[in-house]
């Protein structure tokens, strides 16, 4: 049988991680979709209000994590240290923030909705405020991923490019 040559062990993790950076990229890019969709839908008054309602004000700013979604992107292919860590710096302004004031807006409404069983917005049927929380974390969850492998592989980069200067 023929040897294989066998990759390094950083190597390996940095592929690794760019893969899982991948796939989570896919996910915060489904999920912004949906918010994008959810926007342009009640904006734009394609469909009546009864079936999708307005958003809520935390979704306008949501809509600017495409700016960390495309700079993580960016920083893959050929190991840009700059990108991701743009990445990151704008993915708690743009992703983690609006999440955060979208749980604290909507909670009074949360609040209502479990002790007297009232919505009065709706997607589809379903209480906005039930399919936003929902969405809030899904998305959190997602982000919060993304952040971890992107610091892991920010350190790779970093200890790789030490280990260079350092020879």
């Amino acid at each position: 049988m023929k040897n294989k040559p066998r990759m390094a062990p950083q190597y390996q993790m940095n592929a690794s991680l760019k893969s899982e950076i991948r796939k989570l990229n896919v996910v915060h890019f489904l999920i912004w979709l949906l918010v994008a969709a959810q926007v342009t839908v009640s904006h734009f008054n394609i469909v009546s209000q009864d079936t999708v309602s307005m958003p809520y004000q935390w979704e306008y700013p949501y809509l600017l994590s495409i700016f960390p979604l495309l700079f993580s992107s960016l920083s893959l292919p050929k190991n840009n240290i700059s990108y991701l860590v743009l990445s990151m710096i704008s993915a708690g302004l743009f992703s983690f923030a609006p999440l955060i004031y979208g749980g604290m807006e909507m909670f009074p409404v949360a609040k209502q909705l479990f002790r007297q069983g009232k919505a009065f917005r709706f997607i589809f049927g379903c209480s906005a405020v039930t399919a936003a929380y929902i969405v809030i974390v899904v998305a959190a969850q997602v982000h919060g991923w993304q952040l971890y492998y992107m610091k892991k592989l920010l350190d790779s980069w970093f200890d790789a490019t030490q280990e260079k200067k350092n020879k």
